[in-house]
C-alpha cells in the first residue's frame, strides 16, 4: 500500500501522523525516544488502509485530530484551517485541503525559531504527483462529486500548499506503488520548490485543463475502499484482539464459500481445493485481497504454514478484513491439480486457444501482447466469468505471473470442460517477442 506515515517528537512529547492498523511500531518508537505519545493527526479517512487512532487514544489517551468535515464518530479535536498544536517550542498548525477527500487537511511543521519547515500533505500532495478524486462519491460523511472534488484539489494545491516557501520539505501519506495517486515518484520526500519545478500535475495552470487531466487514466477502485473509508470514520477495533479472534481451530470447510489460498503458485498448483482462489502472499496481497473479495463478503483463508497464516491474517486486518475470515488453516493440498501449458505450442499456435489477459485497464490500453486477448481486468474477473468462451483451452496472462495465477485458479474453478492454463512467468517470454 505504500503507506508513509510520521511522528513529531519535542520535548519527549510525541505526535503521529496518519498511523497504520498496528500500533505497536508507534509505541515502540515512543519508547526508543523516551516520548509519551499524546496526539494522533488524521489527514482524512483513508480508504486503502485502516488507522488505529481510535485504538491509540483508547490506549495511550492520546488526543485525535481530525476536520470537523470528517464527521468522526469518536472523541476527538477538531483541527481545521488555523487551528494550531502547541508541541512545546514547535507547532502544527491545520490547513484544509480537500480534492483528494472533502475532509482532507494538511498540517504545517514550524520550527523553534518560527521557520516553516515542512508540511504533511496526506494524499492531497505527492512527490511528483497528486491524489486521485474520485474515491468519495459513496462513502464518507461527505459524498462529493469526482468532478467537485478535483475542481477543489486544484484551488488547495494554486491557493494554499503552492504558496508555501520553496524551502517547506513534503511529506506525504504514500510512496510509488499506492492505488491514491498515478505516477507517484519513488522519492519518498521532496520540497515545495521541487514540486513546483517537476510535478507534472503542478505545472497546468488552467484550471479545467487540471481537472480533465486529473479525471483521465486513474488506477482502478478496489471493493474495499469505501469500507474502510467508513471504518476509519468510525474507528477500527484493538488490532491484535480482532486478529486473535479469527477461527485458527477448525478442520473441514464448508462446501460453497470462498476459499483464498495463499501459498506459492507452484504450491498451489500440485494439489489444492477446488474452487480456491490462488493469491499469493506477497507486498501486494491485502490490495488484491479487497480488490476481489467484497467488504462483508466471508471467506476461508489457508497457508503452508502456522508462521505464514499469521502474516496473512495481519495483512487481511490492514484493510480491516479480519473480520470477514470464516476461518484460517494450514493448507494440505487438495483433490485439484492444474494443467500444465505447452508454452512453444502457444507460441506457434495461439488462435488455438482463448487468451484471457487480466492486466488493469491503463496497461491494456497502452497495448496487447496478445492481439484476439479476451480482456478481463482481475479485479472484474469474478463477476465477469460468464464472458469467457469455452470452444478452447483456455490461457490466463497478465504481466509477470502474480494475477494470472489468481485468475487462472478462479476461472478453473467457474469452467471445468475446458483446461484453464496459466501462463505465469512465462509471460516475459511474449513480451520480449512482441517487443521485436
Amino acid at each position: 500500500m505504500a503507506h508513509a506515515s510520521y511522528a513529531v517528537i519535542r520535548d519527549n512529547k510525541m505526535i503521529v501522523i496518519d498511523p497504520s492498523r498496528n500500533p505497536q511500531p508507534y509505541y515502540d518508537f515512543a519508547t526508543l525516544h523516551e516520548a509519551d505519545l499524546i496526539g494522533v493527526i488524521e489527514t482524512h479517512p483513508h480508504a486503502d488502509f485502516v488507522s488505529s487512532h481510535l485504538e491509540i487514544n483508547q490506549t495511550t489517551g492520546a488526543t485525535i485530530y481530525c476536520s470537523r468535515l470528517v464527521g468522526a464518530a469518536y472523541a476527538h479535536q477538531t483541527f481545521d484551517d488555523g487551528d494550531i498544536i502547541h508541541l512545546a517550542d514547535v507547532k502544527l498548525t491545520a490547513i484544509n485541503t480537500p480534492g483528494h477527500s472533502p475532509d482532507s487537511i494538511s498540517v504545517l511543521l514550524t520550527d523553534e525559531q518560527g521557520r516553516d519547515c515542512s508540511i504533511f500533505t496526506g494524499d492531497t500532495l505527492f512527490v511528483g504527483d497528486v491524489g486521485r478524486p474520485d474515491l468519495r462519491e459513496h462513502a464518507g460523511n461527505i459524498i462529493a462529486k469526482k468532478e467537485e472534488l478535483a475542481h477543489q484539489l486544484y484551488h488547495s494545491l494554486h491557493d494554499k500548499l503552492m504558496l508555501l516557501p520553496h524551502h517547506v520539505i513534503v511529506y506525504p501519506a504514500h510512496g510509488p506503488g499506492s492505488l491514491c495517486g498515478k505516477t507517484i515518484s519513488p522519492d519518498l520526500c521532496s520540497t515545495i520548490g521541487r514540486e513546483l519545478k517537476e510535478n507534472y500535475a503542478l505545472k497546468i495552470h488552467h484550471e479545467n485543463e487540471f481537472v480533465k487531466m486529473l479525471l483521465a487514466d486513474q488506477p482502478f477502485v478496489p471493493h474495499y475502499f469505501g469500507f474502510d473509508v467508513d471504518l476509519n470514520q468510525k474507528g477500527a477495533p484493538i488490532f491484535q484482539t480482532s486478529v486473535d479472534t479469527v477461527d485458527r481451530s477448525l478442520q473441514e470447510l464448508q462446501r460453497g464459500k470462498v476459499i483464498v489460498d495463499t501459498r506459492p503458485a507452484d504450491q498451489f498448483s500440485t494439489g489444492h481445493i477446488k474452487g480456491a482462489i490462488n493469491l499469493q502472499n506477497g507486498d501486494k496481497f491485502e490490495t488484491w485481497l479487497g480488490s476481489i473479495i467484497e467488504p462483508f463478503e466471508k471467506f476461508y483463508l489457508l497457508a503452508a504454514k502456522e508462521d505464514e497464516l499469521t502474516d496473512v491474517i495481519e495483512k487481511a486486518a490492514k484493510i480491516g478484513y479480519e473480520q470477514n475470515i470464516k476461518a484460517a488453516l494450514i493448507a494440505l493440498g487438495g483433490d485439484e491439480s492444474s494443467p500444465i501449458l505447452n508454452v512453444d505450442d502457444l507460441k506457434t499456435s495461439p488462435q488455438k486457444y482463448t487468451v484471457i489477459d487480466v492486466r488493469n485497464s491503463n496497461e491494456i490500453t497502452a497495448g496487447k501482447i496478445f492481439k484476439d486477448a479476451l480482456t478481463i481486468p482481475l479485479p472484474e474477473l469474478r463477476n465477469r466469468l460468464h464472458e469467457i468462451p469455452t470452444g478452447k483451452p483456455i490461457v490466463v496472462h497478465c504481466a509477470a505471473g502474480y494475477r494470472s495465477a489468481a485468475a487462472a485458479s478462479m476461472i478453473a474453478g467457474r469452467i471445468s470442460s475446458t483446461p484453464v492454463y496459466d501462463l505465469g512467468e512465462a509471460i516475459s517470454g511474449f513480451m520480449t517477442q512482441n517487443n521485436h
